[in-house]
């Protein structure tokens, strides 16, 4: 028996465990986030939020990285909303359920041992059977303490692999906690710039209500002292009831982006925040990071949750090679027995026992082998998966770097339109008091001007939520978070020293 424990023990320690090791992929060979060149300034406007933008090669993001924004209410709300948010403390709660559940794993590990005492009170048929007690008693108690341990070592790394795949499948919901947070805060601040979007729309739409309406009774007042006809009145009137219908829509969507900022921030729609955004109070961040292509799959937190999902299904592939293999046991039981509760410690009433089984699959009906294959595919499809979320990472980024570039052009074009419009209309007015202009080119122009507002307050609230959309494609800088750096985290992206960071937000608010 002693030689027998000492093999089984150096097979424990000494075992290897069976199926792949895990090696973490490679940083795609990509020299650019972006199929063109990409120029380090954006354009400019004289406008709210025309500042020009310039592209850090590779810049680092702060964690709070929506202050730089700079709009106290903003950020308010956002701690507000990551403090309440239920999806939010949802995943955090699934972070600790992979933690104790990984935790629990690593208990196949050690032996495992339970106490237990039995009683009973037992009669012999008599005369049948010999009496089991040695005073020849038929009618007997029988009290019987014992201590059972069982230990199954890994010899071929069953327990290893599991608790492998359980550590991997913490790690995923770790970053998927972190992408949650990461997302909440981008969604916070594109409801808000859409918040003051629409009420910059609903405030121009209620303008050009006014300005219809009062041509409305400028035309009536001609036609009644026969300066204009029935037809112009009843365009003009045409006219107004259009701008007016297009109100209706544009406050559904404001009261809707309420409520959505109430349901963030963790309230129900009636408790909706009491900030109202505006774009004009919000600063534009002018200095803007652009990740190495090699370090954007060490930033993006759905990357690694990707990865983590491969490990998990890399260590489920040994799991079911090993549950083919054979299994060892070893127990062990010591305790006393007893006719009396008082005599159970006494001398002659103990016990013990060794035993050790070997037990190895024969015919399962090919399952074992069928759940190996399984096990396999998964790990094919969890890397394609993997590709498949780097690839949307890159994808995410270059799609945002266009939108930034092509933002800052469209809000220069629709400055300029916005201008052009008010003039002509202001004209367009004027010329058609005095008797110079036909009421089809005042017309005309109220439609021009009516577009060119809309058309502008859009534009700058794409320039704002796309700059929320980069920083939460290059990873939102969740390393820089105590929340997202624990002990049991996997190696956090390459970053600048605080010094550098620091360096750089003061360079950003002195431009």
């Amino acid at each position: 028996m002693r030689h027998l424990l000492a093999a089984v023990a150096a097979l424990s320690i000494a075992g290897c465990a069976v199926g792949p090791d895990f090696h973490q992929p490679a940083a795609p060979d990509v020299g650019s986030l972006t199929a063109g060149s990409l120029p380090t300034t954006t354009g400019s406007a004289n406008i709210a939020g025309g500042q020009a933008q310039h592209f850090v090669s590779g810049g680092d993001i702060p964690a709070d990285w929506w202050t730089l924004f700079h709009s106290p209410a903003l950020n308010a709300l956002i701690e507000q909303s990551l403090a309440h948010n239920p999806d939010l403390k949802a995943a955090q709660a699934a972070l600790a359920v992979a933690r104790e559940s990984t935790k629990a794993g690593r208990g196949a590990y050690y032996p495992s041992v339970t106490a237990g005492l039995s009683a009973s009170r037992e009669q012999d048929p008599p005369g049948a059977l010999a009496p089991v007690p040695s005073n020849n008693a038929f009618l007997y108690n029988l009290f019987t303490p014992q201590v059972s341990v069982s230990y199954v070592p890994d010899v071929f790394g069953l327990n290893r692999r599991t608790v492998e795949s359980l550590q991997a499948q913490q790690q995923a919901v770790r970053f998927q906690m972190i992408a949650t947070r990461i997302t909440l805060s981008s969604n916070v601040v594109a409801a808000a710039v859409q918040q003051a979007s629409l009420r910059a729309q609903v405030a121009a739409t209620r303008e050009l209500v006014g300005i219809n309406s009062h041509m409305v009774d400028i035309l009536k007042y001609q036609l009644h002292k026969g300066y204009a006809g029935r037809l112009d009145l009843a365009a003009q009137e045409a006219q107004l009831a259009q701008v007016k219908a297009a109100l209706p829509p544009l406050l559904t969507q404001l009261a809707q982006q309420d409520h959505l900022l109430a349901v963030l921030a963790g309230r129900f729609p009636g408790e909706a925040p009491a900030q109202e955004f505006d774009l004009a109070s919000l600063h534009l961040p002018q200095q803007l990071p652009l990740s190495l292509p090699s370090a954007l799959v060490a930033q993006r937190p759905d990357v690694h949750q990707a990865e983590a999902n491969m490990h998990a299904a890399s260590a489920q592939v040994g799991v079911a090679i090993a549950n083919r293999l054979p299994n060892i046991s070893l127990t062990a039981n010591a305790g006393s027995t007893a006719l009396a509760i008082n005599q159970l410690f006494k001398s002659g009433t103990g016990f013990w026992s060794l035993g050790a089984d070997l037990a190895t699959p024969i015919f399962q009906g090919g399952s074992l082998r069928h759940q190996e294959r399984a096990a396999r595919a998964a790990y094919v499809e969890a890397s394609e998966q993997y590709r498949s979320t780097v690839l949307t990472a890159f994808q995410n980024v270059a799609d945002t770097l266009a939108a930034l570039q092509h933002d800052a052009e469209g809000l220069q074009a629709a400055a300029t339109a916005a201008d052009a419009a008010k003039v002509t209309l202001d004209l367009s007015q004027r010329q058609y008091k005095d008797g110079y202009a036909g009421y089809l080119s005042l017309l005309s122009a109220e439609q021009g001007y009516q577009q060119a507002r809309i058309a502008l307050v859009q534009a700058q609230a794409s320039r704002y939520a796309d700059t929320a959309a980069l920083f939460q494609a290059l990873g939102g800088g969740w390393w820089h978070d105590a929340d997202g750096t624990q002990a049991d985290a996997a190696p956090m992206p390459p970053h600048r020293s605080d010094s550098d960071h620091a360096k750089a937000n003061r360079d950003s608010d002195e431009k």
